[in-house]
């Protein structure tokens, strides 16, 4: 049920992430504010990331995933609205709640680790993020037919993948509200208290734990500023050098690809040789993104998707490692809380990357953006290199 719901939510995601820039440049008329609907739905999924947390802890993960995927679908429609009156605060505040489709997109693959054994989370992880790639591949490349669909309407373009978006996030929401049984956290709970003396719940992770707690928040934070930073600039940089809507919405499918397409392969990295291993892994293939789209010429489709499809694998070796190291740490009593806090912080940079993107781009270019992108994730080395000697 959860990778039916990845499936559909994948879709609703695509939308904001292929023409949410273009839709907020169009309106605005300003290049250095196209950052600002990254920002926006980012801190929407940050605030979600914490009712969603929470909600879980208390009533399992079906009614939290619920509610977060409603909350979407309500956003979307909120933006097709804004889009078709030309309302730029109701555009703001739409694109806020949008935001709560993203985190509870995230926040299922902790539900996925909820019933894995410790040397299995990694794939279990992997299982559910790789079904969002149908969804999430196929939303870009749907934009000329959600365009016209819009248009057929009486209605912008750009607010055709919001049509798409607001259906495929009300029906995930459908799927596990009905479908999602028994819960899989509370099932977790219920398991290791008939077990309580088990090896899981008896560690101490205020002391033992701390470390890697740390870690893995930090490389999930640093993928994840990287990611939307470039992602976000990338079909306004296209644009701008003569690229149309259906160019830009095929380097976002690669891109998106990149992102969860490969987590069966990261899966079985993380638990074959380690968690640490593939997050020194994220950083260097972050920087290589980063170069990738720096030396790319503006002109070349193919080189500018090479770029993205690397900077997508990057995040979802950080992502899958960071998840993998944070499931570990933390005990069922308070796990899922604690997930949701985690995601916060992940949200926010994400919200730094994506405003800071368009003044930065605004200020010098796309390509200085991009480098300064790679070498923010080599950060990610010293990290786990201190964690390691720990």
């Amino acid at each position: 049920m959860l990778v039916t719901a990845q499936i559909l939510s994948g879709a609703g995601l695509a939308a904001g992430i292929t023409v949410g820039a273009l839709l907020a440049q169009d309106m605005l008329a300003s290049t250095s504010l196209s950052g600002l609907p990254s920002a926006l739905f980012t801190i929407g999924s940050a605030a979600t990331a914490v009712i969603v947390g929470r909600v879980s802890q208390r009533l399992g993960r079906r009614v939290g995933l619920s509610v977060g995927y409603a909350a979407g679908a309500a956003g979307s429609s909120g933006v097709v609205i804004a889009a078709a009156t030309g309302n730029v605060v109701l555009l703001f505040i739409s694109l806020f709640v949008y935001g709560a489709g993203s985190a509870t997109n995230l926040q299922a693959r902790y539900a996925g680790a909820d019933l894995a054994a410790p040397q299995q989370r990694g794939r279990a992880v992997s299982t559910v993020l790789v079904a969002t790639t149908v969804g999430a591949v196929a939303g870009p490349n749907l934009v000329t037919a959600t365009g016209g669909l819009a248009a057929s309407l009486g209605l912008p373009q750009l607010a055709g993948p919001f049509i798409l978006a607001s259906v495929a996030y009300a029906a995930a929401a459908a799927v596990l509200w009905v479908m999602l049984r028994p819960d899989p956290l509370t099932t977790a709970r219920t398991l290791a208290a008939e077990a309580p003396q088990s090896q899981e719940e008896s560690r101490d992770p205020a002391t033992s734990h701390r470390a890697h707690l740390a870690l893995g928040a930090s490389v999930m934070v640093l993928t994840q500023v990287v990611m939307v930073a470039i992602m976000t600039m990338t079909p306004v940089h296209m644009q701008h050098h003569g690229h149309d809507v259906s160019a830009a919405g095929l380097v976002i499918a690669v891109h998106i690809a990149g992102m969860y397409l490969p987590s069966p392969f990261s899966g079985l990295l993380v638990d074959r040789f380690g968690r640490l291993a593939v997050a020194a892994a994220s950083g260097l293939t972050l920087l290589g993104a980063g170069l990738v789209a720096a030396l790319a010429p503006p002109q070349s489709t193919w080189l500018l998707a090479l770029a993205l499809g690397l900077l997508g694998l990057g995040w979802n070796f950080g992502l899958i490692s960071g998840t993998t190291i944070i499931t570990d740490a933390v005990p069922l009593a308070t796990r899922a809380k604690v997930q949701g806090k985690i995601d916060v912080s992940i949200a926010l940079a994400g919200a730094g990357g994506g405003m800071a993107s368009g003044m930065v781009v605004a200020a010098s270019s796309y390509s200085v953006l991009a480098v300064i992108g790679g070498v923010v994730a080599l950060a990610i080395i010293p990290a786990v290199a201190r964690t390691a000697r720990a």
